[in-house]
């Protein structure tokens, strides 16, 4: 018998923009396919009843410990993708918010990122600037920093 072949799905995503200043706090990943180094706001897929707010609070508890306050949210970005050699397509939702604990917003700060106890991404604060450097590495979701420079502009 044929193994049946995984139908292809849209993710639903929830990720937080954490901003001081010029700076935003975002995970780095790797593509190994790729041979790329990316970054991205932490986050991740929504549960089936939950709110995106609600994810962002429970993955940020999750993966690196720590309590978020004052989430807006910023709009949604449509992300299709390869990563890995996978195809992929999320509908984002984009929040604002800070970090309870202030110690969180030191520049120098390196939080590693973990799920189940498997570490998932090594987390920092980097200026906006450095990603609009031509050789700068992406800033995943295609789109979010032209979102985040139109909700400087309002």
């Amino acid at each position: 018998m044929a193994k049946k072949k995984k139908k292809a799905r849209i993710r639903p995503l929830a990720l937080c923009v954490f901003r001081r200043a010029d700076k935003i706090f975002v995970a780095r990943g790797y593509d190994s396919h790729k041979d790329q180094t990316f970054y991205r706001p932490i986050g991740g897929r929504i549960e089936f009843g939950e709110r995106g707010c609600e994810t962002v609070i429970r993955e940020a508890r999750e993966e690196i410990g720590a309590e978020v306050t004052d989430l807006e949210y910023l709009g949604a970005l449509e992300n299709i993708f390869t990563f890995e050699g996978q195809a992929g397509h999320e509908i984002v939702l984009i929040y604002d918010g800070k970090f309870r604990d202030s110690a969180l917003n030191r520049d120098d700060l390196k939080i590693i990122g973990r799920d189940d106890g498997e570490i998932l991404y090594e987390g920092s604060w980097k200026t906006l600037g450095f990603f609009r450097s031509a050789s700068a590495p992406p800033l995943y979701p295609v789109g979010l920093l032209a979102l985040l420079e139109r909700a400087d502009a309002c």
